[in-house]
């Protein structure tokens, strides 16, 4: 089992979409996953409301601090990644969930308040990693980013970034009227009709593409005391 976060203190980045779509392409390819909404918003929850069964993958709400620690145990060994989704926040909740992740996914668009936003979730890990002694293994992703954008653009983003310490993952996600269908709708990449939905491939190439480079990063067969990594100076202490 492996936890992946997706984290950033500002509502809006693309974090929830960013986590729906790593999700449902794990997903696909015959991992178990679940989804742990603790986002207020809930919007995950509406989707999987509105979307019946997809096959591998359970979304749970009503996330606390005081539930996170029993769904993770109760997923453990039948899960083979688990997926948080937080709120646009720093507060309780969000500095449990960053403590037993083995990766964070830092959504940001670009814009100074998603920029902001991300800055204090990165000094939040790095309180967390000073206070306990844990390695946080964090990334930031760019999201909602145009498709006309070049690459050497990107390049020159993840380099001033690189410049203050963040890592950036390759795989950007792309701004795709299919990631909008699919809150409007529900289902997932593979279940929209490509007659209907335009560029659904290249949403569908994006998709497999993130879920390759996060693969990469933190596999299957990652498999860490979670419990360990609680500390209990999260617990009773909001961020």
């Amino acid at each position: 089992m492996a936890v992946i976060t997706f984290a950033n203190a500002k509502g809006g980045a693309g974090k929830t979409t960013a986590a729906l779509i790593l999700s449902t392409e794990l997903a696909r390819q015959g991992h178990r996953v679940v989804v742990l909404d603790a986002d207020p918003q809930r919007w995950i929850t509406s989707w999987a409301e509105a979307s019946g069964h997809i096959a591998n993958l359970t979304v749970i709400s009503h996330i606390t601090p005081g539930s996170l620690e029993c769904h993770i145990r109760e997923a453990k060994d039948e899960a083979d990644y688990i997926v948080i989704d937080l709120a646009g926040a720093k507060d309780q909740i969000v500095a449990l969930a960053l403590a037993i992740s083995d990766q964070v996914l830092i959504p940001v668009q670009g814009c100074a308040m998603d920029a902001k936003g991300a800055a204090q979730i990165l000094e939040l890990i790095r309180q967390i990693q000073d206070r306990s002694g844990l390695r946080i293994n964090h990334s930031v992703v760019l999201t909602r980013v145009n498709s006309l954008v070049t690459t050497r653009a990107l390049q020159t983003i993840k380099a001033m970034l690189a410049e203050r310490g963040v890592s950036v993952l390759d795989t950007p996600i792309v701004e795709r009227a299919a990631y909008r269908e699919i809150f409007d709708f529900g289902g997932t990449l593979q279940t929209m009709d490509p007659n209907r939905v335009s560029n659904l491939d290249k949403a569908r190439e994006n998709a497999a593409a993130l879920a390759k480079e996060v693969q990469a990063l933190m596999p299957v067969k990652t498999r860490r005391s979670w419990a360990a990594r609680m500390p209990s100076w999260a617990s009773r202490n909001a961020a």
